[in-house]
């Protein structure tokens, strides 16, 4: 499985980017899967503890190199 992750895309922004995959035909679960990751604050500093970001993991070589070549 190969994982390419996206920094800094609100959750709209990466809900786009899954409705252009599945528009292309590829399949959540079979071709692709994603999770979103909100950024983390501890209690002691305004940055935050973990960034804002989204792992995309893709089953298949070709759809990774082609995805990460566009989104990041």
């Amino acid at each position: 499985m190969i994982k390419v992750i996206i920094k800094h895309r609100s959750a709209n922004e990466i809900l786009d980017i899954v409705h252009e995959l599945r528009a292309q035909g590829l399949v959540q679960g079979t071709d692709f899967d994603f999770a979103y990751n909100k950024a983390q604050y501890d209690n002691f500093s305004y940055e935050p503890a973990v960034e804002q970001h989204t792992v995309f993991s893709f089953h298949t070589e070709k759809y990774a190199t082609l995805f990460a070549l566009r989104y990041t």
